[in-house]
C-alpha cells in the first residue's frame, strides 16, 4: 500500500512537470526567437481599427505597431489571428502560456492588447493562486476610455447622458456601454438603448437615422469617424456617472518565462513611443493618441 502510495505521488509529480507550461514546447525564449528570425504576435481578428483585414491585407494600430517592434529587433512579423474568448483568461491561456488544440497548441511569442492593470494581473483564485501566474503584462502602448459620438442633425448636444432618455442611442450587444446604458437610474435609458452586433453596424444605424448617437470605445468611435467623412457626426463631451473605471491603459503579454522579451519590446516600446511613430500610427487610422503614463 505505502509503495503503491509512492507511485501515485511520484506519477502526479511527473505529470505535473511534463504538463505545466514552464515545459511547453512552444514557448521560445528570446534567444530562439532572435535566431528564428522571427517574432509570432496574437492579435485579435476583425477587430477595427486594432487589428483587422482589407482584401485579405492587415491593418490596425496593433498589426502597425507590431510590424514596427519586430523591425526594431530585427526580426520579421507572423501573425497569429485570434478570435475573442469569453474571457481575456481564456485568451491568454490558448495563445500565451497553454496553447489551444484549435490551432494546434501553438503559442505566440507575444499578444497585444492586453490591458496593463496591476490589479488585473495580482488577482488570485480562491486558493490564493495568481489566476494569471503563468503570464507577464507589460508595455502599455495606448490609454483608452469610453466616448459617445452623435449626429448633430437630429441632436444638438450631450451636455449629459441623461439625453438619452428621449434620443436613441446604439451600442455593440454584450458590452460594457450596453450594460451601462440599460442598468443606471433604474435603468431609464434601457428602452432607447439599440443593440447591434457590432460599433460598425452601430455607426451605420446612426447614418440611417435609426439611432442619434453611438457609444463605445474611443478608439472605435475615432475610427469610425474617420471612415464617415460627415461633418455631421461628432464627439461628444460628457460624462458618465456610476460607470466605474472610465480610463485604463493596453499593453501586451508574455509567458513569465520570457521576460527578456518583454524587456527588449519594453525598450524599443519606449524609443518608438518617444520618437513619435506611435503617434503617427495612430494618427494614420484618425485616432487621437495619449502617451501613456509611463513614457510622460
Amino acid at each position: 500500500m505505502r509503495l503503491f502510495t509512492v507511485l501515485s505521488g511520484a506519477l502526479l509529480l511527473c505529470w505535473q512537470i511534463l504538463s505545466g507550461p514552464a515545459a511547453h514546447a512552444g514557448v521560445r525564449n528570446y534567444d530562439a526567437i532572435i535566431e528564428s528570425g522571427v517574432l509570432k504576435v496574437a492579435v485579435y481578428e476583425d477587430f477595427a481599427p486594432y487589428s483587422f483585414k482589407v482584401e485579405g491585407q492587415p491593418r490596425g494600430v496593433d498589426i502597425d505597431l507590431a510590424a514596427a517592434l519586430a523591425n526594431a529587433l530585427g526580426v520579421s512579423l507572423e501573425l497569429m489571428w485570434a478570435p475573442p474568448g469569453e474571457k481575456l483568461d481564456d485568451d491568454l491561456r490558448d495563445l500565451i502560456w497553454r496553447g489551444s488544440p484549435l490551432r494546434d497548441q501553438q503559442l505566440a511569442d507575444v499578444m497585444m492588447r492586453v490591458p496593463y492593470d496591476r490589479d488585473y494581473a495580482q488577482r488570485r483564485n480562491e486558493l490564493g493562486e495568481l489566476e494569471n501566474g503563468h503570464v507577464v503584462m507589460f508595455g502599455p502602448y495606448q490609454t483608452e476610455r469610453w466616448q459617445v459620438a452623435y449626429d448633430r442633425r437630429r441632436l444638438d448636444a450631450v451636455p449629459s447622458v441623461a439625453v438619452f432618455d428621449a434620443h436613441p442611442i446604439g451600442v455593440e450587444i454584450d458590452s460594457v456601454p450596453s450594460f451601462y446604458l440599460t442598468s443606471i437610474f433604474n435603468g431609464q435609458f434601457g428602452a432607447k438603448t439599440h443593440h447591434y452586433p457590432s460599433v460598425q453596424q452601430a455607426f451605420v444605424a446612426m447614418k440611417a437615422a435609426e439611432v442619434d448617437a453611438v457609444m463605445a470605445m474611443r478608439g472605435e468611435i475615432d475610427w469610425q469617424l474617420h471612415q464617415a467623412h460627415d461633418p455631421q457626426l461628432t464627439l461628444a463631451e460628457n460624462a458618465y456617472p456610476n460607470m466605474g473605471r472610465q480610463l485604463w491603459e493596453i499593453g501586451m503579454a508574455v509567458h513569465e518565462s520570457n521576460r527578456q522579451l518583454a524587456y527588449a519590446l519594453e525598450e524599443q516600446l519606449e524609443s518608438l513611443i518617444r520618437e513619435g511613430k506611435v503617434q503617427q500610427i495612430y494618427a494614420a487610422y484618425g485616432m487621437r493618441y495619449d502617451v501613456p503614463e509611463m513614457y510622460q
